[in-house]
């Protein structure tokens, strides 16, 4: 089994997210910012595992992103 079909849970730990938007630049169809609270949310919980996702989550610069593989 490839890499891209395993599935990954993406979490955002919304406390410590300031905002940036680098994620929802680098992956807009995993990310959006919250209009409520100006942070960053998934689009989904579950998604194909990639390795733009492992960069996304590496370039955070809060390391409020967590990708588990399941």
């Amino acid at each position: 089994m490839s890499e891209t079909c395993r599935r990954c849970r993406i979490t955002i730990d919304t406390y410590e997210c300031n905002g940036c938007e680098s994620c929802v630049s680098l992956m807009p169809e995993l990310f959006r910012m919250s209009e409520a609270t100006g942070k960053a949310e998934t689009v989904g919980d579950i998604a194909p595992c990639s390795t733009n996702l492992d960069r996304t989550a590496a370039v955070c610069p809060q390391s409020c992103i967590a990708v588990e593989r399941l």
